[in-house]
């Protein structure tokens, strides 16, 4: 006689083993989806951001709204020095920090190089040698605690600028802060997708941006340490 139960089990075992064989397949099918689908979310918040950030930059120079206690620049560019020196000379701040500077400025250089500001320049100017941006901002901090600020006219590049004021509002929560975003002849003329340089300054900074925002998420007291 035929052992019907018997041949119900084997073939209910023969299919739980195929399932079973094809288990593995389907988890890591499941996680490759997934994966892909964490990525293009990620790609796809990273390109709205990078639009957000460019939208988010001034095509021309600004006007400042209020004077402040003092004057910051963050080096990078000679119109950013020069700019900073005019702000000062129109009394919009009481000093000027030049944050960054090479080791060989100094202010017989400075005067030498604006010969017009010659005496505000020998009076009202301070220098720091900081290497990269959270340097700046560590000594802009060391440097308005000293003088008892509490605002700021911060004086750097338009694309620079949100970086700069995240860094330097993490050192100073207590000061407040002016941008004076200085908008280069390059951008003025052309607009960045135009230039593969361009972009790539422009995608750089962004990313800078964007690890500086999470390094200061991560710690939200003020950073003590200088990291590139």
């Amino acid at each position: 006689m035929p052992m019907v139960g018997s041949n119900t089990d084997d073939g209910a075992r023969e299919i739980a083993a195929a399932a079973a064989a094809r288990a593995p397949g389907r988890l890591l099918r499941r996680i490759g989806w997934s994966t892909m689908a964490v990525c293009a979310a990620a790609a796809l918040g990273l390109a709205l951001g990078f639009l957000w950030f460019i939208w988010r930059l001034p095509a021309e120079a600004v006007a400042l709204p209020r004077d402040a206690d003092g004057i910051v620049v963050l080096t990078g560019g000679a119109s950013r020095i020069t700019d900073a020196i005019e702000l000062l000379a129109a009394g919009r701040g009481r000093r000027l920090l030049i944050s960054g500077a090479n080791r060989t400025a100094n202010r017989v250089e400075i005067s030498r190089l604006n010969p017009e500001f010659e005496r505000v320049v020998g009076c009202c100017v301070d220098f720091d040698r900081s290497v990269n941006t959270l340097g700046n901002a560590i000594e802009t901090r060391r440097w308005a605690q000293s003088r008892g600020f509490k605002s700021l006219i911060v004086v750097t590049s338009s694309y620079h600028m949100p970086r700069a004021m995240a860094e330097i509002a993490h050192q100073l929560p207590g000061v407040a802060l002016v941008p004076f975003p200085v908008v280069s002849d390059r951008l003025r003329a052309e607009p960045w997708w135009g230039s593969v340089t361009t972009l790539k300054l422009m995608l750089s900074e962004y990313l800078k941006y964007i690890f500086a925002r999470i390094r200061i998420r991560l710690n939200p007291g003020a950073g003590t340490t200088e990291t590139d």
